[in-house]
């Protein structure tokens, strides 16, 4: 066997071998574009470009850009791998990412929730408390308002009954003048009719031998 047919055997057997393992595979989405210093594919590469990198686009030819790298190289790049947007992978880590902010933010929200709902709780429970507190305090004004009338009036009966107790008194100190007054006429009347019976009698005594009938001298005897 010559070395070609043993070359074209071995080739046949490898095939045979790499169709049997052959497995369903997707092409990576990890790119390289080429910047050239010209416009085509004969011109010299001065940077690899990888998907999803940002370009600063300065002139458009026939099926080429020149454009400004990140790294700040200016060059030529084909026009067909040029996108107005972000790249699927960029995009779907973006979109991971504000949802990831997203999820924070809604856990965040919810635990905000939780803790205003337990405010809210508190704040109702004390706002209970404070409505009862309210209410006893309601009631205890409305006794002390009634014990403040009932002192109030107390202390108008009191002022009354004073003066009531000193009107009775004044009537007192003039009943009192009055009666020693009278007992002092009583005394002066009493004299003075114990002088006129005094005097009475001492008349009647000298009056007495004078209204006697005298016995007339019998002038014919």
């Amino acid at each position: 066997m010559t070395p070609f047919r043993l070359f074209l055997s071995l080739l046949l057997i490898i095939s045979s071998v790499a169709v049997a393992q052959a497995r369903t595979v997707w092409v990576d989405d990890k790119v390289y574009l080429p910047v050239r210093t010209g416009a085509g594919s004969q011109f010299r590469i001065i940077e690899n470009a990888v998907s999803g990198t940002r370009m600063e686009v300065l002139e458009t030819g026939d099926g080429y850009s020149r454009v400004r790298t990140a790294k700040g190289n200016e060059g030529w790049v084909a026009s067909q791998y040029l996108s107005n947007q972000p790249i699927a992978a960029d995009r779907l880590q973006q979109a991971t990412r504000e949802l990831e902010t997203a999820r924070a933010e809604l856990t965040q929200v919810r635990e905000q929730l939780n803790a205003v709902t337990s405010e809210r709780d508190e704040l109702e429970s004390a706002e209970s408390n404070l409505s009862s507190r309210s209410q006893q305090l309601q009631t205890e004004l409305e006794r002390i308002k009634n014990i403040a009338a009932d002192s109030i009036n107390l202390e108008r009966r009191n002022r009354e009954l004073l003066e009531d107790n000193q009107r009775l008194r004044n009537d007192l100190e003039v009943l009192t003048a009055e009666n020693e007054r009278l007992e002092a006429g009583k005394e002066s009347d009493f004299m003075l009719l114990g002088a006129g019976l005094v005097f009475g009698g001492v008349l009647l005594a000298l009056l007495v031998p004078m209204l006697k009938p005298t016995r007339k001298t019998d002038n014919w005897a």
